[in-house]
């Protein structure tokens, strides 16, 4: 396995790929990734645990949605099997996956308790505000709040670590310490080309937004919005999971061209 540098244009590439993937399989994919959140608000409400545990699951859910991205992309049809993917490859990979998600969770948690612990607290909103509606003094108060933007800057160095690791552990047989290490390097190498990624999928939220502002505005604003903002939330998430497993197939090459295939 070698480390692969690619121009920074790759990153809307991705976009591309992870949309165009998307939309010859939308219902499999959309469907696998309601089924990982339904999964993960299930576990997350189990007293004390829940909630580490559901977070521990991340990377090997991440792991089987790049997996169904990839049975996509190839014109095969991602069965549901492949959400549980990190834990039928023996033992040995499932005690991996598992540390791997046990660091997620404990780093996430990490994060989160020294943001709160640095951030100051939230004022409630006004009594007169309308259900839904945020004020310039909301978004004045969010901003300025010291722990949110503690959290940004520790959060990304995780997610730089955790990006590429649950791939480089189940489909390379990297330890999970080296897939992290691996990850970092992998991100910081092609830090340009995710940086387009990452402005490609923000320019196409956006757009999704203005356009949904638009149309509720003429069908009736609120009542349309809850009717569609939710269906339209997921099918974009579940586009954006389908381009991660083209940021790693290209951040990495091997000897052997068919090391990631063969798994369904």
């Amino acid at each position: 396995m070698k480390l692969h540098i690619v121009p920074a244009r790759t990153g809307l590439q991705w976009v591309r790929l992870g949309m165009k993937t998307f939309f010859r399989q939308p219902l499999a994919l959309a469907g696998l990734f309601f089924m990982f959140m339904a999964a993960v608000s299930v576990i997350s409400l189990v007293p004390l645990l829940g909630t580490f545990v559901s977070l521990g699951l991340v990377p090997a859910a991440t792991l089987g949605l790049m997996a169904a991205s990839r049975e996509a992309s190839q014109g095969r049809f991602p069965m549901p099997s492949l959400l549980v993917l990190a834990f039928r490859s023996g033992a040995e990979q499932t005690r991996n996956m598992l540390i791997l998600g046990a660091l997620y969770a404990g780093g996430l948690m990490l994060v989160l308790g020294l943001s709160a612990l640095l951030g100051p607290e939230v004022p409630p909103p006004p009594a007169d505000l309308p259900s839904g509606e945020v004020s310039p003094e909301m978004v004045r108060a969010l901003f300025a709040d010291t722990g949110l933007w503690v959290a940004m800057v520790l959060y990304i160095p995780l997610f730089m670590a955790f990006w590429h690791a649950p791939a480089l552990v189940h489909w390379h047989r990297v330890s999970p310490l080296k897939s992290l290490f691996f990850s970092v390097m992998a991100c910081w190498s092609n830090k340009w080309a995710m940086l387009f990624y990452f402005l490609g999928w923000v320019g196409v939220f956006m757009l999704v937004g203005l356009v949904m502002s638009l149309i509720g505005g003429i069908a009736g604003g609120s009542q349309f919005a809850g009717m569609v903002l939710y269906p339209i939330v997921l099918l974009l998430a579940s586009m954006f999971h389908a381009s991660i497993y083209f940021t790693f197939r290209d951040s990495f090459v091997t000897e052997d061209t068919t090391a990631q295939t063969g798994d369904r």
